[in-house]
């Protein structure tokens, strides 16, 4: 299934929102410090509901040790500086999503590593800025899963 990673993630309703579209469709979700929030925090453990103990998470102390991680895998990041939309990639069950924290997004000395057609974007009105995290993570995450059947869902 699906990885989701959150780099350096600073709003704990929007972790919390992940943390729960994760455990719902069996991606694992990964967070990249530091965070701009603690593990136990009100907030969080409100948007996750009970679904933080059903959510596989895994921690990661900083991008080379989660890079290091899916050594071999393929990554795609989200930004609003991809040159390919979201839904025109063919994902396979194994796939990365890597997304940025919501004030400043990915930083681009992390973009630059990536590949042009591994930059993905979602598509949005010319005058706005970007979408709500979680509602982000949702919109790929669903298309991912989709192109593979919704395999392992109900």
């Amino acid at each position: 299934m699906f990885d989701i990673v959150l780099h350096e993630p600073e709003i704990a309703p929007n972790t919390g929102n992940v943390m729960r579209l994760a455990a719902n469709t069996g991606a694992r979700l990964h967070l990249v410090r530091p965070l701009g929030f603690t593990l136990n925090d009100r907030t969080l453990a409100r948007a996750g509901l009970d679904y933080r103990e059903r959510a596989a998470l895994q921690l990661h102390d900083d991008w080379a040790a989660c890079a290091a991680h899916f050594a071999g895998r393929r990554l795609f990041a989200i930004t609003t500086r991809g040159g390919t939309r979201y839904d025109r990639v063919g994902y396979a069950a194994e796939d990365v999503l890597v997304f940025g924290s919501e004030s400043r997004g990915l930083p681009g000395a992390l973009l630059d590593a990536w590949p042009p057609e591994r930059r993905l974007r979602l598509p949005m009105r010319a005058d706005s800025r970007s979408l709500n995290l979680s509602n982000a993570v949702a919109v790929v995450l669903y298309e991912a899963w989709r192109q593979c059947g919704f395999a392992g869902g109900g």
